[in-house]
């Protein structure tokens, strides 16, 4: 009869196999980039962040990113929506800065799965478009089912200085990506599992443009989008008051999947 080995690690469904736990395992993957950050409503945002963390600005960032030549998929791409806040961690064990994942959007099934039950990093499905390039501008659109709830648009000035690719290579490098892993009881109310994770990774950039980014969240009814609206409308809902950052860029990403740990 099929039984778990103490030093492998599974997804569902477990009694296929599994593989052996490798701590220092990495997925690398070259990735292109587009990333609005812009400031919001410090009291409507902090309805979305855990009482144990505190938030460091009235900051949403946006990133949308093509991942391609990706090991573990052994050549595969995806695309993928991360909408995120800056926080800091107050734990009994834990103090750290981070981006807390509010929520992902990816358009392949299995870096969904793998990155909610392994990592806690909150990934749901959505149809998302390639960039559309006639340079200098750049567009993508994300949709559910034919009904588009997010556009972006970037508006290219031109490569960054050397000294500014720099200072970009040494933000991205190791950026702290925190998500909160929730796993519901069956057949009753509340958590069977509740805790943060802290998913380390980073960007290896390579090339940068800065430019004039735009986005626009549509409200979504639950004929349109029946298990994604209330998350679409709350972030639809949060005023863009100003855009301080718009970014393009290419290089490559090293996700430590194998290196997330709880925070206490």
């Amino acid at each position: 009869m099929f039984k778990t080995e103490s030093d492998f690690t599974y997804l569902m469904p477990v009694h296929f196999g599994g593989s052996k736990f490798d701590p220092h395992a990495k997925i690398v993957q070259k990735s292109q980039s587009l990333t609005i950050t812009y400031e919001t409503d410090q009291r409507l945002l902090e309805n979305y962040i855990p009482e144990c963390f505190e938030l460091l600005a009235p900051e949403i960032n946006i990133v949308f990113s093509k991942f391609t030549e990706i090991n573990w998929l052994h050549g595969g791409q995806y695309n993928l929506i991360n909408v995120a806040a800056p926080v800091h961690f107050h734990g009994k064990k834990d103090e750290l800065d981070g981006s807390y994942t509010l929520v992902v959007w990816e358009n392949l099934t299995a870096p969904i799965l793998g990155g909610r039950e392994q990592t806690g990093i909150p990934k749901i499905f959505a149809d998302i478009q390639d960039l559309h390039i006639l340079k200098p501008y750049y567009s993508t659109t994300v949709s559910y089912e034919g009904n588009t709830f997010l556009n972006m648009d970037f508006e290219t000035e031109g490569s960054v200085t050397d000294d500014e690719l720099k200072t970009l290579q040494s933000m991205f490098i190791s950026q702290n990506t925190l998500g909160w892993r929730y796993i519901p009881k069956v057949g009753a109310p509340g958590a069977e599992l509740s805790q943060f994770v802290l998913y380390p990774q980073g960007m290896e950039v390579e090339k940068a443009q800065k430019g004039v980014g735009n986005l626009k969240w549509t409200e979504m009814t639950p004929m349109q989008n029946p298990n994604q609206y209330w998350i679409i409308n709350s972030l639809a809902a949060l005023p863009i008051k100003k855009i301080t950052q718009s970014l393009l860029m290419e290089g490559q990403t090293i996700l430590r999947a194998m290196g997330a740990r709880v925070i206490e």
